[in-house]
């Protein structure tokens, strides 16, 4: 017990976070390292990391203690920064079920404008184990089980690259078999978006209501070992990165300054239908023919309009442009030329 601290997960649910959402108290940030310490180790028995996991569900971590999360995983990370500076997309990682991906598609059209991006997931995370980025990759033939060092080259050689959980964040893997047994989330579907393992200094991520955004940015704020100095949140589909049609709030926050937060409508940038347009039945596969047909310029239709818009978001949040209105231009300009077709095939052949 010495090797960590005085707070192990038993006390820590008798003295501060296990007396319900009401009486409970926050973690110090002592504690919250403490704790997360030992997780990632193995110490704590089924039941207590269990019953640890849901107090803190019920109260709700704050930033602080948030933040000290994600600095201990950072302790496991094997990040590798690619040259260029990419935007890192923090898609959730237990996936989507019912609407295409669009990250793989936006992700190739920005880079093909001249906007590096990363995104990174897991083998179908606990607990819906639905589809997430690498399957949609691995339909697509794309090597995705890479080293970090390879992610790297593949971001700096394609402008898009992707990051494997079970190789940057092996202890967080570790952790599939216990967050399974739970049924439901935890802080752990949180941090392990936030973990940047290309040392990106964007941050584009999704949220269901405008306070989590706020929450995830004041994380970054108390995270030590962030390197994120701009983040852009916007509402998601599923809560993914890819943009809700509609009316959508966007959260912005540049390092120094406040956080701010404005609404764009969707249809005012073509993507003018609802989200059921945006369904599939096979999450991986239809995605992933979606993807190639609209970077090769093969389908104009919705798919194509919400990909260019999810690629101007994240063009928007490098700041390789001033408004959404240019971000949609330099898009479209990428599929019109070719361009975005020709990043899918070095992607497959990387």
């Amino acid at each position: 017990m010495s090797e960590h601290g005085d707070w192990p997960l038993k006390r820590l649910m008798t003295e501060v976070v296990g007396s319900g959402h009401k009486s409970a108290d926050d973690m110090t940030r002592e504690q919250a390292t403490d704790a997360m310490r030992r997780i990632l180790d193995g110490e704590p028995d089924h039941t207590t990391l269990g019953a640890f996991w849901l107090a803190n569900r019920w109260k709700r971590n704050a930033p602080e203690e948030l933040g000290a999360y994600v600095d201990v995983i950072a302790e496991g990370v094997e990040a590798y920064a690619p040259d260029c500076d990419p935007v890192d997309c923090g898609a959730n990682y237990d996936g989507k079920g019912r609407t295409a991906i669009l990250g793989v598609g936006a992700g190739l059209v920005a880079a093909a404008a001249g906007t590096p991006v990363v995104a990174h997931s897991g083998d179908r995370v606990p607990t819906q184990k639905q589809d997430a980025y690498k399957h949609v990759l691995d339909d697509l033939g794309v090597e995705t089980d890479l080293h970090p060092e390879e992610s790297a080259a593949m971001t700096d050689e394609v402008g898009f690259g992707f990051y494997y959980q079970p190789n940057f964040a092996p202890a967080v893997d570790a952790l599939a078999e216990r967050r399974d047994m739970m049924g439901v989330r935890t802080f752990v579907n949180t941090i392990e978006t936030l973990a940047n393992p290309a040392n990106a200094s964007t941050h584009l991520g999704s949220f269901y209501h405008l306070p989590y955004a706020v929450r995830v940015i004041e994380t970054f704020q108390n995270a030590e070992t962030a390197a994120v100095d701009r983040v852009i949140m916007f509402q998601g589909m599923e809560g993914y990165d890819d943009i809700r049609p509609g009316s959508t709030t966007v959260a912005e926050w540049d390092q120094g300054g406040e956080v701010e937060d404005f609404t764009i409508e969707t249809p005012d940038y073509g993507m003018d239908f609802e989200e059921d347009d945006l369904a599939v039945e096979d999450v991986a596969a239809d995605s992933a023919d979606i993807t190639e047909a609209v970077v090769t310029g093969e389908r104009d239709d919705q798919f194509a309009d919400a990909v260019a818009l999810n690629a101007a978001f994240r063009i928007y949040a490098r700041e390789d442009c001033e408004t959404l209105d240019a971000g949609l231009e330099r898009a479209r300009e990428a599929i019109e030329s070719g361009a975005a077709a020709d990043a899918l095939e070095a992607l497959r052949a990387f």
